[in-house]
């Protein structure tokens, strides 16, 4: 039976919990690959930001990548390099190229015919570097576009890219869970140009590109997220990286930015406008290579 609460059970119910604003962040050293962007350009369209009749400054993209390369390292993280092939003007978004986990490599299968090479290339600098677990996919896959660890659970997005039947691919191969979430606006084709994970069990995602079914599944796991705005989203805000203290992203996502700092991170903001206009910021550069 229900009992009336006291006064002092009232006020404690209502009063707001003490999260993330006071906890102590603390960065977690990391290991990336990334791909120059020596053969950069957009001469075809595959996405919606993709404009072959607008200028490319392959210079620019250049020194903004490098620039996102060297941050890294001064935030005492390692950056491997893979040779950029002629031909392949999308290989330098090389969180595309693979999925790594507990040293294991799932490639990736492209669904346009432009991109099909980038899963063989990447696939192949995995082996010629030692690592020897290694899976070539049955199923489309585009790699962390579409899978993005959070603790011991992979998100996996589909809808645009990613075929489902691969997510089931995955978990077996990983043997971690693996939560599906279907997104809806073609805008925002990849899981990783909607959500953002910033440590085990937080992320920030942009609600409108995701399916009601799925938008409860993330209330669910991640009550506190944070929410992104439509302006937010459309500067790629949520293409980012975190470390578990510091989060590089765009830095005109300034509401996100506004509130990373208020729940304890150091948003990092940076600038990727040449490669936006392939569809790719922060996170399309960079793959986690994790443990061997």
């Amino acid at each position: 039976m229900n009992r009336p609460r006291t006064g002092h059970e009232h006020h404690a119910a209502r009063r707001p919990r003490r999260t993330t604003p006071m906890t102590a962040r603390v960065a977690s050293q990391r290991r990336f690959l990334m791909c120059r962007p020596s053969h950069f350009g957009v001469s075809y369209s595959i996405n919606p930001w993709m404009h072959p009749e607008k200028p490319v400054d392959g210079a620019l993209a250049l020194a903004q990548w490098t620039r996102l390369r060297d941050l890294y390292r001064e935030l005492g993280h390692t950056v491997e390099e893979i040779a950029p092939l002629p031909g392949l003007p999308d290989m330098v978004f090389a969180a595309n190229g693979a999925t790594v986990v507990d040293g294991k490599v799932l490639g990736a299968r492209f669904r346009h015919a432009e991109r099909t090479a980038e899963g063989p290339a990447y696939l192949s600098w995995f082996r010629e570097q030692g690592w020897s677990e290694l899976l070539w996919p049955e199923h489309i896959n585009e790699g962390e576009g579409d899978y993005l660890l959070a603790g011991r659970r992979l998100l996996a997005g589909t809808g645009f890219r990613t075929d489902p039947r691969s997510h089931a691919e995955a978990q077996e191969f990983f043997g971690v869970p693996v939560t599906s979430l279907t997104l809806v606006d073609p805008e925002f084709y990849h899981l990783d140009t909607a959500l953002a994970v910033l440590s085990d069990d937080e992320i920030m995602y942009y609600p409108q590109a995701f399916t009601p079914g799925s938008r409860a599944v993330l209330r669910e796991l991640f009550p506190d997220a944070v929410q992104a705005t439509a302006e937010d989203a459309a500067v790629f805000g949520l293409n980012a990286l975190s470390d578990g203290r510091h989060v590089l992203l765009p830095e005109s996502a300034t509401h996100l930015i506004g509130e990373l700092r208020r729940r304890g991170f150091e948003p990092i903001g940076v600038d990727l406008t040449e490669l936006l206009k392939a569809g790719g910021s922060v996170k399309c550069c960079t793959l986690e290579l994790r443990g061997r």
